[in-house]
Parts: C-alpha cells; sequence; structure tokens
C-alpha cells in the first residue's frame, strides 16, 4: 500500500494519518497528469474524494462517494480521503483492470454481473468464496435490491474492492493460510469497519 502513515499506535497504523503530497514522474500518461490535475481544484498536489469522485465518472462511467472512499483507503491504508499523484496513477490503472474484468465476465453483455459470473470473475481474481458468500454479495450490491440478482460495473468495483480487502486483512492474521485465524475484538472490528463506513 502506499501512503505515508504515522507511527503505530497501539501495535495499529494511525487510519486518519496524513498524507505527503507527490509528484507524477516523467514517463506518467499525460491524460492521467491532465485528468490529476483538472481535478486538483487548489493546486494542493492532492485530491479528496468528491475531487476524485468528479474524476473518474468523467470517464462514461458514475462512481458512488462510498466506493471512492473505499478505492482510497485501499491505496492509502488511511482514512484521510486524499490521494496525490501516486495513489490517483495506482487507482486509475486497477479500475482499468476491473473493467476488462467485468466486461470479460459479463457473458451476455447485460451490462451486469449475475451471481455464476461474478463467482467466476472473483475467482479470475484468486478469490473463492462459498455459495452463502457470493449470494450475500449479490443481494448486498444489486442496486435493484435483490430483484435484478446482479450487479453493475460501479458496484462491481466496490464488491472487489471489499472482499480483496477483507481477503488481505484476514491473511495477515492467518500466516499458515489455514482459512482459520485467531485476533482480538479490537483487531476485527479494525478490519471490518473501514469497509463498513468509507
Amino acid at each position: 500500500m502506499s501512503g505515508e502513515r504515522y507511527p503505530p499506535m497501539g501495535g495499529y497504523a494511525n487510519p486518519f494519518a496524513a498524507l505527503i503530497p507527490s509528484a507524477f514522474s516523467p514517463e506518467t500518461d499525460p491524460n492521467i497528469v491532465a485528468c490529476f490535475q483538472m481535478a486538483d481544484q487548489d493546486g494542493s498536489g492532492l485530491i479528496d474524494d468528491k475531487e476524485l469522485q468528479r474524476a473518474l465518472s468523467s470517464y462514461d462511467q458514475r462512481f458512488s462517494l462510498r466506493t471512492v472512499r473505499l478505492l482510497m483507503y485501499l491505496f492509502t491504508n488511511t482514512n484521510a480521503r486524499k490521494i496525490g499523484p501516486k495513489e490517483f496513477i495506482s487507482v486509475f490503472y486497477c479500475l482499468q483492470n476491473w473493467r476488462a474484468i467485468f466486461e470479460r465476465f459479463d457473458m451476455d453483455r447485460s451490462g451486469k454481473i449475475d451471481a455464476n459470473e461474478l463467482r467466476e470473475a472473483l475467482l479470475s481474481l484468486g478469490f473463492a468464496v462459498s455459495p452463502v458468500v457470493l449470494d450475500l454479495l449479490v443481494s448486498k450490491y444489486d442496486k435493484t435490491g435483490g430483484e435484478s440478482k446482479a450487479i453493475e460495473y460501479d458496484n462491481f468495483i466496490e464488491c472487489c474492492l471489499t472482499v480483496k480487502g477483507l481477503t488481505e486483512k484476514f491473511k495477515e492474521k492467518d500466516t499458515m493460510y489455514t482459512g482459520n485465524a485467531t485476533f482480538t475484538y479490537e483487531a476485527f472490528m479494525l478490519m471490518v469497519l473501514p469497509f463498513l463506513i468509507a
């Protein structure tokens, strides 16, 4: 994960740590630089959640503020709700990869992924979830409240971010990769809450 953090407090990184602005490298795609600069209204070298939402939504896709905040959390490991050029590049290319995965597994070209397509997409990303978890994911991220039993691209991103983030946090505690882990209540809350309140 990128971004600067304060020293750990009580064994955990400060989730409200400040980011230090970075710069684009000379070989960065000029379109990415221009997109970031348009979003960075105050010229601070950092963009906030609403600026990132506008920048990402300008590419013919609307992202909820919740999805944007989850992206920011996963690429900074803080709740600072700001990112710099380094994180922006990572977010940009990550979204391109997920768009390609979404399109590959949207077999019927409906613009939505059903449970079977989601299972295959998650497997391609290295995440094997049980049928019960899969049903919960589809119900949670289906914009129709479960009627269509399928999820659209922006919610697919949020779904993948949640599965990826929680899996990575769990693996930190399951160092032997047994599928079991022991952690305190506080560690559990610190692991799960950022994904619930993004």
